[in-house]
């Protein structure tokens, strides 16, 4: 996490170290929820290992994956973080993971004590965007094996670590439509 922070160059030391002491370290085992659907979040993880899937229920109750969250990165369900707000989104951990925690209320001490936290946090929220808006993209602009080959030329770890299932709904297809795919670039 540390060495995660400093690479933002926004942070003291002083300031890294205090944040470090209000982090709680959890595990999770496979299956387990860092939040579920109807709950309020109320902290935000850093996942030092294994990985998330985050998902939600379609209006026929069809399980929608839409998020993968790996090592060295946030976790939380954002929305209802800021809002407080019940969220509709389950994150569910997909291997036994390893994560440092920090609760709202000490993320809005820390933007109290120094704008440097500010800073930081717009930044980390302006970069999730990035990528938030990217994938929107690609779903509602690009064909299903166009989508397919950008996981493989920039996320190949999706196609290593990620059941098929997760995947298929991840990209918005079917897993047969998937097999189809991974059948004609194999070709």
């Amino acid at each position: 996490m540390r060495n995660y922070l400093k690479t933002f160059d926004i942070l003291t030391k002083d300031e890294i170290d205090l944040f470090e002491k209000k982090v709680v370290r959890k595990k999770l085992k496979k299956g387990d929820f860092f939040i579920k659907e109807g709950r309020i979040c109320k902290e935000v993880g850093f996942v030092t290992s294994g990985f998330f899937r985050s998902f939600y229920h379609s209006s026929i109750e069809e399980e929608v994956t839409y998020c993968f969250t790996f090592s060295n990165s946030f976790v939380s369900a954002y929305s209802s973080f800021l809002s407080q707000i019940k969220t509709v989104e389950n994150i569910q951990a997909l291997t036994d993971i390893e994560i440092l925690t920090i609760s709202r209320n000490e993320i809005l001490k820390l933007e109290q004590s120094s704008i440097n936290w500010l800073k930081l946090f717009k930044l980390i929220a302006e970069q999730e965007y990035i990528k938030m808006e990217k994938r929107i993209f690609l779903l509602q602009k690009e064909t299903a094996e166009k989508r397919y080959r950008d996981l493989m030329i920039n996320q190949p770890e999706f196609l290593q670590l990620i059941p098929l299932n997760f995947l298929s709904s991840y990209l918005g297809i079917t897993q047969r439509h998937l097999s189809r795919i991974r059948k004609s670039i194999s070709n």
